[in-house]
């Protein structure tokens, strides 16, 4: 990157390296999002519900609590989409020329990723209150109890994980743009800006 950074990200218009951006602990830990949320998506969508021959409609697996279920759905899903809107900016970051913008970019980062980790803990205290409280006769043959114990794991995990990413991007925020790229760095979409002519020293 030439030495200069602005926001963890060097000068705007290089080109993209695939390699480089797998191997940011960033990307790393975002991977590690989405993939969590996709476990518990599948987890509870999948064997979530239970249904018993002599009831009409399934029942959530949670204490028959369909909000149980309902949320770590619906988290699930909302994680996978913004894991992925992360990841895009991620890679399209590098070629905001803006520091400006490359700030809001990052606090916004860090909200989302504060937010997640928050919204994660609740969810996890949730799924394992109503998991501990379900009545054993509700599913005497333990029927997607794996799947259960699975999707409060992970939700435990995702805490972290959220966690992590915010302290990254709270990381990246304090970097900010070092004094070089300060002094040096110019927007390429705008034109150069005329060198100052210094006044000469009057002769007495």
């Amino acid at each position: 990157m030439d030495g200069f950074q602005a926001y963890g990200a060097g000068k705007a218009g290089g080109a993209f390296d695939p390699l480089t951006f797998i191997r940011q602990p960033q990307t790393v830990v975002r991977l590690l999002c989405w993939l969590f949320s996709v476990v518990i998506l599948g987890c509870i969508s999948n064997e979530g519900y239970i249904n018993r021959p002599e009831e009409e409609e399934e029942f959530c697996i949670f204490n028959r609590n369909q909000n149980a279920c309902n949320y770590g759905v619906g988290m699930g899903m909302l994680c996978f989409l913004c894991c992925g809107s992360l990841m895009a900016l991620d890679i399209y970051f590098p070629q905001i020329s803006g520091v400006k913008d490359r700030k809001k970019a990052v606090m916004a980062d860090i909200g989302m990723s504060a937010f997640w980790s928050l919204m994660w803990f609740v969810g996890f205290c949730f799924l394992a209150n109503q998991w501990q409280v379900s009545e054993e006769e509700d599913n005497p043959l333990d029927e997607g109890g794996d799947a259960a114990r699975a999707a409060i794991l992970f939700s435990f995990f995702s805490v972290f994980t959220w966690a992590v990413q915010s302290l990254l991007a709270l990381q990246r925020f304090r970097m900010g743009a070092d004094s070089v790229f300060n002094q040096e760095y110019s927007d390429p979409e705008l034109p150069e800006a005329p060198p100052t002519e210094q006044a000469l020293p009057i002769d007495e």
